[in-house]
């Protein structure tokens, strides 16, 4: 048990730096402000739990609040929102180009994302917690090293603090990662933005049609012999004319 009274949980808006800032309505490509605050509202709450053990002594409840578990879990839903968020928009780009060029349903269900692409996605984006994990092993290395010594202070603190620097890392990379996604996508979404119907169709009836028209008038005029199958159709014009 860890019984150091000196242990002091620090306050984390400072320690995650622009991670813990309003909401701004012009920064990023991608609208994460609202996740980007949900999951720094999650630390605050493990903080705030942390800070009520540490209050009544009871330190190693306190450090376990804040432990490894805790933090990766926040930044994890995180990344799932984010991820979502960004294919859901890309699929949004997707069908709204396909609604210009009038694509096919058939041709658009091939063109949205599929569950492995959407997958990928995921991992892409958390592909900047790597260094984030590590301090979190950091900080369970120290809370397990203040155990066995019965006592805790500045290295836990200091390995608290290295893993708020991280997540904000984390974070300015998560956020990069949603602006290359989006940008990515680009040139799929112009290629079906830019998609015509063929035109063949359109033209072997149009040709088919003229050589029909273009027969029946050598047929009607007498310059083509009427095939058996048709000569009461030539006669009846021919008794009319």
């Amino acid at each position: 048990m860890v019984r150091v009274s000196e242990a002091v949980i620090p306050e984390l808006g400072p320690l995650l730096g622009r991670l813990a800032e309003p909401a701004s309505a012009t920064r990023g490509v991608v609208p994460l402000d609202d996740i980007r605050i949900q999951l720094v509202s999650d630390l605050f709450e493990l903080a705030g739990a942390a800070r009520s053990f540490a209050e009544s002594g009871d330190l190693a409840s306190a450090a376990q609040s804040l432990n490894r578990h805790g933090w990766l879990a926040a930044w994890e839903r995180a990344v799932d929102a984010a991820a979502t968020r960004v294919a859901d928009r890309i699929d949004a780009r997707v069908r709204s180009a396909a609604a210009e060029s009038r694509l096919p349903a058939r041709k658009l269900r091939r063109v949205l994302l599929t569950p492995e692409e959407r997958k990928g996605i995921v991992v892409r984006l958390g592909s900047g917690g790597a260094l984030l994990v590590d301090a979190l092993d950091e900080m369970e290395q120290s809370v397990r090293a203040m155990a066995r010594r019965g006592q805790a202070g500045a290295h836990w603190r200091d390995a608290l603090a290295a893993v708020a620097r991280r997540l904000e890392a984390a974070w300015s990379s998560l956020e990069r990662a949603a602006a290359d996604e989006e940008a990515a996508w680009s040139e799929d979404i112009g290629d079906v933005r830019a998609w015509r119907r063929p035109r063949w169709p359109l033209w072997l009836i149009t040709i088919v049609i003229l050589a029909a028209c273009g027969w029946l008038a050598l047929v009607f005029g007498g310059f083509v012999d009427s095939p058996r199958w048709f000569l009461p159709v030539a006669q009846s014009w021919w008794n009319i004319a």
